[in-house]
């Protein structure tokens, strides 16, 4: 009995470092998609030498160093040249790049876009996916702006939102032949994050993408990125990618 409970401990133990990866299929086609409590999921965008690490392999390297395994790596949203966050650059409650409200074409500017705000202080945690001009508007009020700021430990700008309230975002079209390899993350009722990517040699439209998040009961969700993404779970060694900006991370 004794040896039992040893070995349901050290298996509770493992089950808690691996993370659980789900093949669901959704108006025809394929998705690969995680669950994690906000808790698990932080965000890396540069190393200690200020540049920015751009690949899963580097990240990989890095919590290695730490001596810690990654278990989970997305990229987190459309960057500029050089992998410049577009928008809001949140990373463990420090702003490294401010909301971006400006008028531009492209998905992140197609509005409304929004922000993924992840919270770990003593007053607030969680996570939720607002509009980005909400956002805006909340941080004119200062005393909102510090009392928010304080327990704010993870920011991410993209577009466009999928989800707003449970709807569509408005310009979608059901029926679009506009089908590309896409990723995005939503936040279910359980208050989980919710990540989801088009499985190898998949394409979806944004109609049917934000149909997804709904049927993955969530209300609220938001466009990472397209043709370049790239999702790992558990992977066993470094990992070749594409180049990246921000970047989602699991590691233990």
């Amino acid at each position: 009995m004794k040896r039992m409970l040893l070995m349901a401990a050290f298996c509770s133990g493992i089950c808690r470092a691996e993370v659980r990866e789900e093949a669901v299929t959704f108006a025809g086609t394929q998705f690969r998609v995680v669950k994690l409590e906000s808790q698990q999921v932080g965000v890396v965008w540069k190393g200690a030498d200020g540049q920015p690490y751009r690949t899963f392999d580097k990240v990989q390297a890095r919590f290695a160093k730490e001596g810690k395994a990654v278990r989970f790596l997305m990229n987190a949203g459309i960057f500029e040249p050089g992998g410049i966050p577009s928008g809001l650059h949140v990373e463990e409650g420090k702003e490294w790049r401010p909301i971006n409200t400006a008028a531009g074409k492209g998905n992140f500017f197609l509005q409304p876009n929004g922000v993924l705000l992840v919270y770990g202080g003593a007053e607030k945690a969680g996570a939720e996916i607002k509009n980005s001009s909400a956002y805006a508007a909340l941080l004119k009020n200062m005393a909102l702006q510090a009392s928010f700021h304080s327990s704010l430990r993870i920011g991410i700008q993209s577009g466009p939102l999928l989800l707003i309230d449970g709807k569509r975002h408005p310009v979608f079209q059901e029926g679009s032949a506009n089908k590309l390899h896409r990723n995005g993350v939503g936040i279910d009722s359980k208050g989980r994050m919710v990540f989801a990517i088009t499985a190898p040699g998949q394409m979806v439209n944004f109609w049917d993408f934000s149909g997804l998040f709904l049927s993955l009961d969530c209300k609220n969700a938001l466009f990472l990125d397209g043709d370049i993404s790239q999702m790992t779970v558990n992977p066993k060694g470094p990992v070749e990618s594409n180049q990246f900006g921000a970047m989602f991370v699991v590691a233990e």
